[in-house]
């Protein structure tokens, strides 16, 4: 599992905006600046769109405010990332990134087996603080909480 110090790796995902779908790699989405990167197992999923994307959309003005950048990530394909976007009204400026395949969740350490729920490879649901592409703080949850990836929780550890 990655580690505070370390770099994140250069994995090609498909980033998914207002102006549509285009790839690209985790050096140039997050290689500058700081951004909160956080992982929902799956789009449409309950706790997902009742709660966790729901509560970065309510304070991104504020991680804004603070000179942070906000990226959603989900082991989706980028349309459903799309349609998920549209349906929770995700504001200009907080990236939408789907991992289609897993690649950065495994290269993060962070994969979630959910075969048993007939949903295949996930990701585990976490946050990542990315510091000019080095991470600085990781959060990961335990299986079924949600307490330390929450957007409250992220301002909190901006101070």
């Amino acid at each position: 599992m990655i580690q505070a110090g370390e770099r994140l790796p250069e994995v090609v995902v498909q980033k998914v905006g207002a102006g549509g779908i285009e790839k690209s790699d985790t050096l140039s989405l997050f290689g500058t600046g700081r951004t909160v990167i956080f992982a929902v197992p799956g789009a449409f999923t309950p706790t997902c769109s009742e709660r966790h994307l729901p509560g970065f959309v309510q304070h991104f003005d504020e991680f804004r405010a603070r000179g942070v950048d906000v990226a959603c990530m989900a082991v989706n394909d980028p349309f459903v990332m799309q349609a998920w976007m549209q349906s929770q009204h995700v504001p200009d400026g907080m990236q939408m990134v789907a991992d289609g395949n897993a690649e950065l969740a495994r290269a993060l350490g962070l994969e979630l087996d959910a075969s048993a729920y007939g949903m295949g490879i996930r990701s585990k649901r976490f946050a990542l603080l990315v510091d000019d592409g080095v991470v600085s703080q990781v959060f990961v949850e335990a299986p079924g909480e949600f307490r330390v990836s929450t957007a409250e929780h992220m301002l909190e550890q901006l101070g």
